[in-house]
């Protein structure tokens, strides 16, 4: 097994040339054109992709975020990987839209972002109350 700094994990399977990647996850929300639309426009990703009874979110590695339709929605939590000029980015598009985030995960630490492992990051919610989080070093990666 192997990991990059970009966050993937590869596994070479015995016998074969293929690594095995994340190739997307189903975002549970209640209203899921809308939750897509919103991490989309976030992000700076292009719009979300109607597939079936999902609206997929694309990330520069290929990894969709499917959303799909819950009445019933426990949080969960996404990180994402990005550069620092992208972070900049994502970062004035919350402050512009006057979204609350925290420089910790527990919310404790209002409008501040981290430091850790020497980057930098930012959580904040989305409307379905997933807690979202962009940072510029992976954990554990030092700094």
């Amino acid at each position: 097994m192997t990991a990059n700094h970009q966050g993937t994990v590869s596994i070479l399977l015995e016998g074969s040339n293929m690594a095995i990647q994340l190739n997307h996850t189903i975002v549970f929300a209640r209203d899921p054109r809308a939750s897509a639309q919103f991490l989309a426009d976030i992000l700076g990703r292009k719009e979300p992709v109607p597939f079936g009874p999902f609206y997929a979110v694309e990330l520069d590695n290929g990894v969709t975020l499917d959303y799909m339709k819950a009445d019933d929605v426990h949080w969960e939590h996404y990180a994402f990987l990005v550069s620092e000029e992208e972070f900049d980015r994502i970062f004035g598009r919350i402050r512009e839209r006057g979204l609350q985030c925290w420089a910790d995960p527990m919310h404790q630490r209002s409008a501040e972002i981290n430091r850790n492992d020497g980057g930098r990051g930012v959580y904040w919610n989305d409307p379905n109350g997933h807690n979202l989080e962009i940072i510029t070093r992976p954990y554990g990666s030092g700094g």
